[in-house]
């Protein structure tokens, strides 16, 4: 077992180590899940065909809500068993961890079924028209069939980073990452099957991504298990890591319903605006998935702190993280306002989706520079237990406020309000997340003074 050393890192190692060897790995693991989210687009992109662009935009959302729940127990999963190893409570570590998987199959035949069932009134709220029902249909109608595997290798990539596996937390999502970008071309072009090819790459994508997180349990590699025998609803388990998923992940769920409003708002204008905000979205996912990546990957850290009652590390851990994580977000910000002309001409060649793409992702782009310190201060609210304050930020970012902003921008300033919306809801979480861990973190210490006896 690799515990020991592992743990060591966590709790001694010079900051900027511990910090950077845990979120390298996740940073990388982010830009492949980027790469991973382009990729469907790129190659649809390459059949001259912008209705195909515009149905993965609009589908994309509700796809995205299966991610979604896996996160649910992924975030939740990751937050109480790094605290429980800080306690040095592995048995409560292992039943946690077979409640999240056995929870994420039963979750994940109950979405797909709902999809499959509700299949033509979710395309109505999506806002397809004539020419994007069809090819929105068939995406979602496939990749609905692999739900229970789409939560399982979303949930564990996080859940292996909880005990110090930050490379294997990488290289599963890698693994289903690049076999889906081999396979795109493949099916989208070469086989000629259009959108329905890059619905069967993903698929098969989440099914390698969560064989390979199954079988890092199955030889016995993790002092965690997923065995049933150990799955459980007693000690609290299934209320701990809901607790903590469901507000983190809310955020998740809720952006994906916000984009799904947004979908349909913008199809009162024309398709092509459509593809055009679907477009811009996947430019600003550059500098959101690396500050994510920065984000999730020193949470078990932040975690780990705050159950072993290290409050001088944490306050290190957090000074340097949000440091850094400003610089990176800045300098990814930076390099796409650089080369905006060039990113969106990669997905768009009809002239009008081209002008909206370019137009939008200039907008985007104004506070992307804030997303390393917002996901830090976010992940650290979820690695304190802060149930509350974590549901109260993910709910106000995409729905409290994001959600009112884009009908009131869209009423004051028409098609640009709707892009606008995005800074407006960027600036006041920002500061919302910041007050929200200032007070958190000062009653946390208050209750739990720090202790060094480990």
């Amino acid at each position: 077992m690799e515990k020991p050393d592992r743990m060591e890192l966590f709790r001694s190692a010079p900051v900027p180590k511990a910090v950077m060897k845990n979120a390298l790995p996740s940073m990388a693991a982010m830009l492949m899940v980027l790469v991973y989210n382009l990729a469907d687009t790129f190659f649809i992109s390459l059949t001259k065909n912008d209705y195909q662009v515009a149905a993965v935009s609009m589908v994309m959302p509700v796809f995205l809500i299966m991610m979604a729940v896996g996160f649910v127990f992924g975030i939740g999963g990751t937050s109480v068993i790094s605290r429980a190893l800080g306690e040095e409570r592995l048995e409560y570590a292992k039943k946690v961890c077979a409640f999240c998987f056995w929870s994420c199959i039963v979750m994940g035949m109950v979405l797909g079924t709902i999809y499959l069932v509700f299949i033509e009134q979710i395309l109505k709220w999506m806002g397809t028209s004539s020419e994007t029902y069809g090819l929105a249909k068939t995406y979602l109608t496939i990749t609905a069939c692999s739900a229970p595997v789409v939560l399982v290798a979303n949930c564990y990539s996080h859940i292996v980073r909880a005990e110090g596996f930050a490379g294997k937390a990488m290289a599963g999502q890698l693994l289903g990452n690049i076999l889906n970008i081999i396979l795109d071309p493949i099916m989208i072009l070469s086989f000629r099957w259009g959108i329905a090819g890059a619905a069967i790459a993903t698929v098969i994508g989440n099914v390698f991504s969560a064989g390979y997180y199954i079988l890092h349990f199955l030889r016995g590699k993790s002092a965690l298990s997923i065995h049933p025998k150990e799955f459980t609803l007693r000690n609290k388990v299934c209320s701990s890591v809901l607790a903590i998923g469901v507000p983190a992940s809310l955020g998740s769920l809720i952006m994906c319903v916000s984009q799904i409003t947004l979908n349909s708002l913008m199809s009162t204008f024309n398709d092509m605006a459509v593809a055009g905000i679907g477009v811009a979205g996947k430019v600003l996912q550059i500098t959101t998935m690396v500050s994510i990546g920065f984000g999730q990957g020193v949470q078990p850290l932040l975690g780990f702190c705050v159950g072993a009652r290290l409050w001088g590390r944490f306050k290190k851990v957090m000074r340097f993280s949000v440091v850094m994580a400003l610089l990176i977000s800045s300098a990814m910000t930076i390099c796409c306002l650089i080369l905006d002309e060039q990113l969106v001409s990669i997905f768009l060649t009809e002239k009008a989706a081209f002008d909206y793409a370019l137009q939008f992702v200039r907008i985007l782009l104004t506070t992307s520079w804030l997303f390393g310190a917002f996901y830090v201060f976010t992940n650290s609210l979820q690695a304190a237990g802060a149930a509350k304050s974590a549901l109260i930020i993910n709910i106000s970012r995409q729905g409290l406020i994001y959600i009112p902003s884009l009908f009131i921008l869209k009423s004051l300033i028409g098609i640009r309000g709707l892009a606008w919306a995005q800074p407006v809801a960027d600036v006041l979480s920002t500061t919302l997340v910041i007050i929200l861990f200032v007070i958190t973190i000062r009653q946390l210490m208050k209750k739990h003074p720090e202790h060094v006896s480990l």
